[in-house]
């Protein structure tokens, strides 16, 4: 629950070339675009210039980044990988007319199952609809030689009816608040038990007297077996996924022999980790990662998030292979150093302040590789680890991937977007002046303190708010960076020139969680996602709080609505008052609370302002979501030696996603 993930303006590109090339160029290219998706390719600088033992050591960790893609699938949903290997077999062996309407929208589902690791949309966690028929799939079926398909011959049926079937997994995660939340969610965490069940079976697992929990049931899928008795398929090697696990253990081995220390000891563990499944050792790993604060290559690989999870406990797989910007850091590496003081001024109450804090690291990074949950879509920022035990006595580790932040926001330029919603010309110009430096601060301080802010209080261990921990976590990171932007501290370290930069983000913030954000989200929906939630949820909250005083301000004009910020120090005041209160619920594990507020606050929809937002987005012809191919690595060998590496910028999202399917499949279609 520790990432931030590009909001809604962010993510809006214009046309570009999508020829090949083998070096960076000035703009990112967009490679393909579909439904409400651009893809395109994102550029590596830097890396030519690193030395032979940390390029090969990228190589290494990028193979291990690929091999866990089957375990997201299936993660996400037990039908994704026959549905998608169907599909793939269909897309490579139909001779038929590849321009008729039907197959065109097969091919498009195709990219979107491809984009979303499965057949639910990666960020509203609705099923697809196909444009298709079930029957125009069945007959392309039997044009194709049987043998093309193997033991997916027997899945057919159940194919067709995840595919076709609206009753079966319609929702990937489905949070609403009083429904079972185990059996209206499609993903594959748990098998034949309840929510009451699960619940009850990891409250009897935990010891409230350990000081040092471990994330129990993270790395496990939970079933109910033959005899109705409850236990945990592990993830590791030797149990479930493993496979895959192995593949990855194998590049993670290879890492280490050119990896220097702490890194091969912290490689080492998570390794020791994969073999056994045992937690602890997971913990080790992360206490080793986030006190190797020198490594100029990093990484993070394993089971770590879990949105996915209708529950919060049980974590997608996800990969990311960088290295440091050491330009960029500089801001990084202030904020840092003076994160005591952030903290001591921080207007939460004093007895839920860090009277210490601990191993504050962060970073700008340059990614080279993405895999898993941060594959094809994937955050601008990370913190971790996630237990909180953890970031009280070691610190955390954040990073703000620059190359990506880059990407989007160049692609981004000229689209009309800010003149269509963004309603005075002077937020504009702040925005277009300042907006790259006020969305890198905004990730810099939500990952880098916002995460490792607070404390808990005496006797709650950090899982109490269930459901609505990540909203409420993404809430609390997103409230201090937001506080804090606006705090002429900034100004006196140096890390912004004014505080035109608070006033560019507070506007672009307010009116994406208030507005443009619902572009995102289909008619007739609320909002599910947690990030959107919390966006909505601090958005709606100080507009309610500062109704009297105008401080926020609906407008019509020439027949549109806007949103104006009319007064940035009240708005940042009721930043303040709102972290204060998020933070509260946090540290004494208050569910009710939090849930009234979330439920209050993030989920509603206005419909007619939906209309509206979605009429005036479809306009500009924006997709709302981006995502990424990736580089490939080539080992250049001399002598029987690695003498170098070659970085080749693919051109062609489909090509990549069948050679990941090709060349990194491991799992069989059921598990």
């Amino acid at each position: 629950m520790e990432k931030i993930v590009t909001i809604a303006s962010m993510a809006l590109f214009t046309a570009a070339s999508s020829s090949c090339a083998d070096e960076p160029q000035t703009a990112p290219w967009i490679v393909d675009r579909f439904d409400d998706i651009k893809v395109i390719r994102y550029e590596v600088p830097g890396f030519a210039e690193l030395p032979l033992d940390e390029k090969e050591l990228v190589y290494y960790l990028a193979e291990a980044a690929k091999c866990g893609r089957d375990i997201l699938y299936d993660q996400n949903c037990k039908y994704n990988l026959p549905v998608r290997r169907t599909l793939e077999t269909v897309y490579e062996n139909y001779a038929g007319d590849r321009e008729c309407a039907e197959w065109k929208a097969l091919e498009k589902y195709l990219k979107k199952v491809w984009f979303a690791n499965g057949i639910h949309h990666h960020y509203s966690n609705d099923k697809f609809v196909p444009e298709f028929t079930e029957g125009y799939l069945l007959d392309v079926i039997e044009t194709i030689p049987e043998e093309r398909f193997g033991e997916l011959n027997t899945l057919r049926r159940e194919v067709c009816t995840a595919i076709f079937d609206p009753e079966v997994c319609p929702k990937r995660l489905d949070q609403t608040a009083g429904v079972d939340m185990i059996a209206a969610s499609g993903s594959n965490y748990y098998e034949g038990v309840t929510q009451a069940e699960a619940e009850k079976f990891y409250a009897d697992m935990a010891d409230p007297r350990d000081p040092e929990p471990v994330s129990y049931g993270l790395n496990s899928k939970l079933v109910k077996q033959a005899d109705g008795t409850i236990a945990e398929r592990v993830w590791r090697v030797g149990g479930m996924y493993s496979p895959a696990i192995e593949r990855i253990v194998y590049w993670l081995e290879k890492a280490a022999e050119v990896a220097k220390e702490p890194q091969k000891t912290t490689i080492a563990h998570l390794i020791t980790y994969y073999k056994t499944g045992d937690l602890r050792e997971f913990d080790r790993y992360n206490i080793h990662w986030v006190k190797d604060t020198l490594s100029n290559v990093d990484f993070v690989n394993g089971f770590i998030e879990d949105y996915g999870d209708p529950l919060g406990r049980k974590a997608s797989w996800e990969a990311n292979v960088n290295f440091m910007d050491r330009e960029a850091c500089r801001r990084t590496e202030i904020i840092s150093e003076n994160a005591q003081w952030f903290e001591d001024h921080s207007p939460v109450a004093p007895e839920y302040r860090k009277k210490q804090v601990k191993g504050v690291s962060a970073k700008v990074i340059t990614v080279a590789m993405l895999g898993g949950d941060c594959y094809p879509s994937t955050p601008i920022g990370i913190n971790l680890p996630n237990a909180d035990w953890i970031r009280k006595e070691y610190g955390s580790k954040s990073v703000t991937i620059d190359n990506i932040t880059y990407a989007y926001k160049q692609a981004a330029l000229g689209n009309g977007f800010l003149e269509e919603f963004m309603l005075r010309p002077e937020d504009r110009a702040r925005i277009e002046q300042y907006g790259k430096l006020g969305d890198d601060l905004h990730t810099d301080l939500h990952e880098c303190l916002g995460h490792g802010s607070g404390q808990l209080a005496p006797g709650v261990k950090g899982g109490e708010l269930k459901s609505y921990g990540s909203t409420l976590e993404e809430a609390r990171a997103d409230l201090f960076a937001l506080y804090y932007l606006g705090d002429p501290k900034l100004v006196e370290l140096g890390v912004v020139p004014s505080m035109d930069v608070a006033k560019a983000q507070y506007a672009n913030y307010i009116m994406n969680g208030l507005m443009t954000q619902l572009a995102r989200i289909e008619p007739g929906k609320n909002v599910e996602e947690a990030h959107m939630r919390n966006r909505k949820l601090i958005a709606e909250w100080c507009f309610e709080r500062g109704k009297d005083d105008r401080v926020i301000e609906w407008v019509e004009e020439a027949g549109k609505t806007y949103v104006v910020v009319n007064d940035f120090d009240r708005l940042r005041t009721l930043f303040g008052r709102m972290l204060r209160e998020v933070q509260r619920i946090k540290s004494e594990g208050d569910y009710e609370a939090g849930a009234a507020l979330v439920e209050q606050y993030g989920v509603q929809v206005d419909p007619e302002l939906h209309r509206e937002v979605r009429e005036r987005y479809d306009a500009l012809g924006i997709e709302p979501y981006g995502g990424f191919v990736n580089p490939e690595f080539e080992l250049v060998e001399q002598d029987g030696r690695v003498a170098d590496v070659k970085i080749v910028y693919p051109c062609d999202y489909t090509q990549q996603m069948l050679g990941y399917s090709r060349d990194y499949s491991f799992l069989p279609n059921v598990n």
